[in-house]
């Protein structure tokens, strides 16, 4: 597990490293005794929510403990509250702070000007929720505002404001959306949103290969039970790195030359896959045993 936190906090500013996160473990921010937990947990990266997670009476002792346990030795996000909110001044000072990777922006429709330069300047990164009609809209802007990596789908409250229901084929063109426009603007992947039903597994296992098939690289995550599976589906199983070193190999030996594969031809587009395929397992390998 140290290996793999000391190589992001020797990293904060690499795309390469960051983008391996599969899994992102929220944690209110008004439960310090939870913050070591989650930290020991094999969560990718941990979100300290100040947002959805905290009562308005509680906004300011949330902060308050936050900041107490902030630490360059554990790099977190930290989920900010809305720029409409009478928290999210105080919520910004968080930014100066080295152990803040970067600030989670819930209901994102278009980033605060002052907020982009201030992660810019100091090195942090932006991760926007799309959680709302309006949102969606600006995906396009949103993708490309400077900071952000990559974006986050935040389904639940996304429903309630279109007033779609279900989480499955409804949500399909929007997952897709989600996945054209980080593409296009060259950022990594998105993150889906949360399964709500954290002792069903089946459920999970099934929201997350639905989600990596649709081109998502991540999941957000609401307990530590659900972080083992939620690494394991959006990572390359057995099969795929046997195949992709297979590929590989066959090119190598090929000297230029048509190369077949299990009975298929070898072009760039499978050459590509198979250096992704290896290229994954590699990055999430520097990260050790805790994800």
């Amino acid at each position: 597990m140290r290996a793999r936190r000391e190589k992001i906090h020797g990293m904060t500013t690499s795309l390469a490293d960051r983008a391996a996160s599969r899994s992102y473990l929220f944690v209110p921010g008004d439960r310090p005794d939870r913050f070591d937990k989650a930290w020991a947990s094999s969560a990718d990266t941990v979100i300290l929510d100040l947002e959805d997670a905290v009562d308005a009476s509680r906004k300011a002792q949330a902060r308050a403990a936050v900041l107490a346990w902030l630490s360059p030795e554990h790099p977190v996000l930290v989920r900010i509250n809305a720029v409409d909110s009478p928290w999210y001044e105080d919520d910004l000072s968080l930014l100066q702070h080295p152990g803040v990777l970067g600030l989670m922006v819930p209901k994102a429709e278009q980033l605060d000007a002052a907020l982009v330069r201030a992660c810019t300047l100091r090195g942090k990164f932006l991760l926007p929720i799309v959680e709302s009609a309006r949102a969606f809209q600006h995906l396009a802007g949103l993708a490309t505002t400077p900071g952000v990596e990559r974006l986050a789908f935040g389904t639940i409250d996304f429903q309630v404001d279109t007033g779609i229901t279900g989480d499955d084929d409804a949500l399909h063109y929007f997952r897709s959306r989600l996945v054209l426009e980080s593409r296009l603007a060259g950022i990594q992947p998105p993150l889906d949103g949360v399964t709500t039903d954290i002792g069903n597994i089946d459920i999970l296992r099934t929201d997350s290969e639905r989600s990596r098939r649709f081109g998502f690289a991540g999941k957000l995550c609401i307990h530590p039970r659900q972080v083992a599976i939620v690494n394991e589906c959006f990572s390359p199983s057995a099969a795929d790195i046997a195949w992709a070193i297979q590929v590989t190999e066959a090119i190598a030996r090929s000297a230029g030359a048509a190369v077949a594969v299990e009975g298929k031809m070898v072009d760039r587009p499978v050459i590509m896959k198979a250096q992704r395929i290896l290229q994954n397992r590699q990055t999430m390998g520097r990260r050790g045993s805790n994800g």
